[in-house]
């Protein structure tokens, strides 16, 4: 007996020896055959999907979920059109605050505004509390005079972090704005946060994720670096699985200012690794570790991307390197010696070339053929550098929303001449790459059917279109979100498609994204998400569609609801 069947239903497997089935069978947390491998099966539960389409579970490649998480609690930025918009809402959040109480928000973004928010009126509108205000890029943060303080900016006593930038008005005063590395100086005040608040955190996220079909995401970077909230942030993690709110598959970047010298034995090449020698490939199916993530340049909307030609209306082209680039280098040549996948931070196509030139160094010193480095955003590129990605075998990890959500920045950052390089997925595609859907989230919204209509139309939000030749089809960018990404993970065996034998992780759609008009695909309603065969997602839909064979199974901290015949 089947423990799930799914009956009329327009299936998408994202298979090519079967692109298409009407009925799916589920035993245990596999999909176990399709149409006549199963139709005749009795099930304990059955569903009906009155013809609504049916696809695998969608993934992120590459995402933030406990900043998001967290993101959630904080002050919401992202609809501020003037800085006076800010201002307001820190006011107003102020004002239900203690005195002492920080006003953390997050979100803003300069380029809509015409500027970034100065201390002295953040000092203003928060009566003097501590102000903390975090751009869309996550690349730099607007603080306001009591900050400063903490940090020992204002007074000089703290050094500025290198691979950061303390931005100063003319006559050497700090305006509050604090690029890359140098943010640092404020995390270290409030940082690390407690794993229990990280799980809450990383639970809302997870409820967001299921709402929208995401059953897999990879979380790009915990421990340290830029992004990350604690030592202790997989603890995070492992705590929300325990509690059943986790319910989303992740795969952990570990940020590379977590590695260290191990002092292994000489013969095992392990010169750089996280204690106990773990490394990528250690958990399972629902949390396992990732790559090694490290940051190499800055952003193109802070104009902090490291560009061999200088960005529009910047006075220099080197952007902001977090490290020494031979530091950098030789960290990537040593993680891949030591077993790990390399997962390299690259915007600007001088740091593609730093990537690149790492990842062929590193196979050169010691060959691991088919390990599938990467190179996270992949956001200019230049045409020599396309072929190398296909020699090298290195995953191109570019953000198709982003050219809706800050593409315009991002043109004009670059001018005419550049603007077809930003976020080839075409191009790459007909290089022979495989490119994995992914959001950045929060940096930009991560829905990823909004995510596919990018990849489709490239259109920015004032209705430029961004690229024309690396448009994609609706086809192509579902393979994205699903095989591809899995793909990306070396994970392509077990998810990504509905295929006998593979995991139960599968999405209930309105509509088929592939036939639908391309303006409407981040608009269809997503109507329940299973992870492993159970739902953790749509639980009062499904409640209308199942038979009474059985109940619907439903995790993430909500109860099994008893199912309802709906004959």
């Amino acid at each position: 007996m089947l423990d799930l069947k799914l009956t009329d239903a327009c299936i998408r497997t994202v298979d090519d020896a079967r692109p298409h089935a009407r009925t799916l069978g589920v035993l245990g947390d596999v999909v176990v055959g399709l149409d006549e491998a199963v139709a005749h099966l009795p099930a304990r539960t059955v569903l009906d999907c009155g013809g609504a389409t049916v696809v695998p579970g969608f993934g992120d490649a590459h995402n933030h979920m406990a900043w998001f998480g967290q993101s959630l609690d904080q002050l919401d930025l992202t609809a501020a059109r003037t800085t006076e918009d800010v201002y307001g809402a820190v006011a107003r959040k102020a004002a239900g605050l203690p005195s002492d109480g920080w006003v953390v928000g997050s979100g803003y973004d300069d380029t809509v505004m015409g500027a970034h928010p100065h201390r002295e009126a953040l000092d203003r509108a928060g009566g003097g509390r501590p102000v903390w205000l975090t751009h869309r890029s996550g690349h730099m943060c607007t603080v306001s005079s009591d900050v400063l303080r903490r940090c020992g900016v204002l007074d000089g006593t703290a050094a500025e972090p290198a691979g950061g930038v303390v931005v100063r008005r003319p006559d050497g005063d700090p305006t509050g704005l604090l690029q890359e590395r140098a943010q640092s100086l404020v995390t270290a005040l409030v940082m690390p946060y407690p794993v229990e608040e990280l799980a809450g955190a990383i639970g809302r996220a997870s409820a967001v994720y299921a709402a929208e079909g995401l059953t897999h995401v990879t979380e790009a970077g915990i421990g340290a670096g830029l992004i990350g909230r604690s030592p202790a942030e997989a603890a995070a993690y492992q705590l929300a699985r325990e509690r059943g709110t986790l319910r989303t598959r992740v795969e952990l970047m570990t940020a590379a200012d977590n590695l260290h010298p191990l002092g292994a034995h000489t013969d095992d090449g392990i010169t750089a690794g996280i204690d106990l020698g773990l490394r990528t490939g250690f958990g399972d199916a629902w949390l396992r570790l990732g790559p090694m993530k490290i940051w190499l340049d800055g952003s193109l909307v802070g104009r902090t991307a490291a560009l061999t030609e200088a960005a529009c209306g910047h006075p220099h082209a080197g952007g902001v390197y977090q490290d020494e680039p031979e530091d950098m280098r030789r960290l990537i040549v040593e993680a891949h010696r030591s077993g790990w996948r390399v997962a390299a931070h690259a915007i600007g196509d001088e740091a593609v070339d730093l990537a690149l030139d790492a990842f062929e160094e590193a196979q050169r010193d010691a060959p691991r053929p088919g390990v599938r480095h990467r190179v996270e955003h992949s956001a200019v590129v230049r045409p020599d550098q396309l072929k190398r990605y296909a020699s090298l075998g290195v995953v191109p990890v570019p953000q198709a929303h982003f050219l809706h959500a800050i593409g315009d920045t991002m043109a004009d950052a670059l001018g005419p001449a550049r603007v077809d390089w930003l976020y080839r997925h075409g191009t790459f595609l007909r290089h022979g790459l495989r490119v994995p859907g992914s959001s950045d989230r929060p940096v930009a919204p991560g829905a990823p059917l909004l995510g596919m209509q990018s990849m489709v139309e490239r259109l920015s939000r004032d209705g430029r279109v961004l690229g024309a030749d690396d448009r994609v089809t609706a086809e192509q960018a579902l393979r994205a979100y699903t095989l591809d990404a899995a793909w990306a993970g070396h994970d392509e065996q077990r998810r990504g498609s509905l295929s006998p034998g593979k995991l139960a992780d599968f999405v209930l759609l309105a509509d088929d994204p592939v036939r639908t008009e391309s303006s409407r695909i981040g608009a269809i309603d997503v109507l329940a998400t299973f992870v492993a065969g159970r739902c953790v997602h749509g639980a009062d839909v499904l409640e209308q569609r199942t038979t009474p064979a059985g109940t619907v199974p439903v995790t993430g901290g909500q109860a099994p609801q008893q199912a309802r015949s709906t004959r």
